[in-house]
């Protein structure tokens, strides 16, 4: 399929605040209510006056202890799309769902009532599952990792069966799903955009067959590459094509010294016990952080740090797009503050060279 111009440009979204203490896990000046409705469609509101395209939302059902319970204080992802949506006029909106707490049918037409409210501009981030602190509160077992993926395969072919107009119900069975007559009104006019996040091979090979977004994450701008090239050839076997985000963690200042000062303070004040926590269920049940040190994990919860002056963050940018990163989904230390500062500071060198 050949890309439009606008396509082939470097698009923005935001990993949204609608978690608590995102996205550092870390005591150090922490905006108290940026997770708050109020102070997201505010964000969300910014983000389409400066043009972005996207924003996705983190899904979590329980913080991760310490002194703060990172993520622990979090809204509902479809219900908040929903209002965000309502409130907004062009931007792409996503939602997260957790696959072994839904059921296909019921995310199926939660898509459908969301793209119809909203002229399509609702998106779907599937997540097979990992944290067995979340899973073992509800009594939910976590499945071996290579059967979430499984699982996932068929939720997915499930869904995009139910999206399709077809006059005739359908039958499915799995290991998961038994369906009779599957059928559901209405269907979106256009698919929801599929997004799923993972770098294990379980998950670049679900991906690459079944989903349109790559939601990846590395240790550092150069390791994308690789790793995009890899997914792109896996979605070209299947006579597909995926495009991909990353999640940067940006601070920037009038020097590389000032923005790494500001890092090396959020470290500093690192919650010791969050991280250990976050650090161990990810160890155990995701794959996608093995190559993450805890305090990259505790500065930015998993995203790729760009830090410097707002020069250096564009140089990244840059690159990330060069080696094949299709959009940036940006977190921030405080959201709305940094937001403005990125319209003033950065986007303007990005039109400048042609990236965005």
């Amino acid at each position: 399929m050949m890309q439009t111009e606008q396509q082939k440009k470097l698009a923005l979204g935001l990993f949204m605040p609608n978690c608590s203490n995102m996205p550092s896990i870390s005591t150090h000046r922490v905006v108290e209510d940026q997770w708050t409705y109020e102070h997201n469609e505010a964000i969300a509101l910014a983000a389409e006056r400066y043009g972005f395209d996207y924003l996705f939302p983190v899904s979590r059902w329980r913080g991760f202890g310490g002194d703060t319970n990172f993520l622990g204080t979090s809204l509902e992802t479809t219900t908040w799309a929903a209002a965000l949506l309502r409130a907004t006029r062009s931007i792409q909106v996503f939602s997260t769902v957790h696959i072994p707490l839904f059921h296909p049918f019921v995310v199926a037409k939660m898509g459908s009532t969301l793209a119809h409210m909203s002229g399509n501009r609702w998106g779907l981030n599937i997540v097979s599952g990992w944290s067995q602190r979340e899973f073992g509160m509800m009594g939910v077992p976590l499945a071996e990792h290579a059967r979430r993926y499984e699982r996932t395969s068929c939720f997915v072919e499930i869904l995009r069966k139910l999206w399709t107009p077809s006059e005739q119900p359908f039958d499915y069975e799995c290991d998961w799903y038994s369906v009779q007559g599957g059928e559901s009104s209405p269907v979106p006019d256009v698919h929801p955009m599929i997004a799923n996040a993972g770098v294990s091979e379980d998950a670049k090979n679900m991906t690459a067959r079944l989903c349109d977004w790559a939601f990846i994450s590395t240790p550092s701008v150069e390791a994308v590459g690789p790793t995009i090239a890899d997914i792109t050839q896996k979605a070209r076997e299947h006579g597909r094509s995926v495009r991909t985000a990353i999640f940067p963690f940006l601070i920037w200042g009038k020097s590389r010294a000032e923005a790494e000062e500001r890092l090396a303070a959020i470290i500093a004040e690192k919650d010791e016990v969050a991280t250990d926590n976050w650090l161990s269920d990810l160890t155990a049940g995701s794959g996608s952080f093995d190559t993450f040190t805890s305090d990259m994990l505790a500065a930015s919860g998993g995203g790729v740090h760009m830090i410097g002056s707002a020069d250096d963050i564009v140089e990244q940018l840059i690159e990330a797009h060069r080696l094949g990163v299709n959009a940036v989904m940006l977190t921030f230390p405080e959201y709305l503050a940094d937001l403005h500062r990125f319209a003033k500071e950065i986007q303007p060198k990005l039109l400048k060279a042609e990236c965005i």
